[in-house]
């Protein structure tokens, strides 16, 4: 019984260590893409190195003694040494110089991360309204994210589309429970709250985002239900000229215009007789007020590379989503809100939202 305590307690270590390397590379931490990444990333290697120095020296100190004074033989116990001046001091100033190599980096960081006046600043400006330098409001939902450029009237949702080598400023709020906006190789988690807006910066490297494939997923960090795990979604890094085209035709677009074959137009009047226009915007200048977008903008769904943040993106995968929702993401608050679909509705309802594009 012992052995086979032991078997399965070895079996479990060396699944964990394992199961540990699985993952993305394009949300991974350890493969820093911008600015803030890169000092977070140098914090965490610099603490790391110092508890590997303080493990590697008390463990040559403890075999050392170990070998060296074990007792032999008959020897008999030696006379016991109470209190050292040399020693104490020594074991006490060496961990507080490891503390202060450690804290002044940490602290210095800390104020230059938090460092949003240039925000307050552009936001405060009637003029720039958050152009110059970028704002993008952040809204975390169950179980969806809101992006909305202030500066530019452009509401978008599940993908967010950011320009690279520039700072762009956040500010993040929860409109129903506690989130955590997280982009791993971008940068660290930040909490979104219902009571009160956080703000920090990001800047993505282009260079290290084309090795990525300009395309970086997000996490919710923060438990917030049963499909916490699901809640996704996508950054598109793009260089300021892709960014301001995007922004361009996002302005531009005419969600009146783009059902055009007989099945779209079919599948908008569904969208519209189900209620769904009552949630979801297909216009990027929603104006309505926050509480009244209780579910994701959808005017340039066709361009998105995820069904619901979570599936690829296809025609499959859209009408799975319709008829079940709660399949995919349980919870959710779309789920028996419009009743069941016939066939040729959801074909047609499919139809419409795969030509709700700003690209095609």
């Amino acid at each position: 019984m012992k052995k086979l305590k032991w078997r399965l307690l070895l079996l479990l270590s060396v699944m964990t260590l394992v199961l540990s390397g699985c993952g993305e590379p394009f949300i991974s931490t350890l493969i820093p893409a911008g600015e803030v990444a890169d000092e977070q990333f140098s914090l965490m290697m610099l603490s790391t190195a110092i508890m590997v120095i303080v493990v590697a020296v008390v463990t040559i100190i403890f075999i050392y003694v170990l070998m060296k004074f074990r007792r032999k033989g008959s020897d008999k116990i030696p006379v016991q040494v109470e209190g050292s001046h040399k020693l104490e001091i020594i074991w006490t100033v060496i961990p507080i110089l490891l503390l202060i190599v450690l804290a002044v980096p940490v602290v210095a960081s800390t104020f230059h991360l938090a460092d949003t006046d240039p925000m307050k600043k552009a936001l405060a400006d009637d003029k720039n309204g958050g152009k110059d330098p970028l704002v993008v409001n952040v809204r975390a939902s169950l179980y969806w994210w809101e992006f909305e450029y202030p500066g530019y009237g452009v509401i978008t949702s599940q993908d967010l589309v950011l320009p690279t080598d520039e700072k762009v400023y956040f500010n993040l709020k929860a409109s129903d429970v506690k989130h955590s906006f997280w982009i791993p190789p971008v940068g660290g988690k930040i909490d979104t709250n219902t009571d009160n807006e956080n703000q920090f910066w990001l800047k993505i490297d282009s260079k290290r985002a084309k090795e990525a494939g300009n395309i970086f997923y997000g996490k919710c960090a923060e438990l917030c239900g049963p499909s916490h795990a699901l809640m996704d979604f996508k950054v598109k890094a793009v260089s300021r000229d892709e960014f301001n085209s995007w922004i361009n035709k996002m302005k531009n677009f005419k969600a009146e215009t783009v059902a055009q074959t007989a099945s779209a137009k079919q599948g908008e009047q569904v969208f519209k007789d189900k209620g769904c226009i009552g949630c979801h915007a297909v216009s990027p200048a929603d104006n309505r007020p926050e509480q009244a977008r209780t579910a994701p903008n959808l005017a340039n769904f066709a361009d998105r590379e995820r069904v619901a943040g979570i599936m690829e993106h296809n025609e499959e995968n859209i009408k799975n989503w319709l008829k079940d929702p709660e399949k995919y993401k349980p919870g959710n608050t779309m789920t028996g809100t419009y009743g069941k679909l016939t066939e040729e509705e959801l074909q047609a309802l499919t139809d419409y939202l795969q030509s709700l594009s700003v690209e095609k």
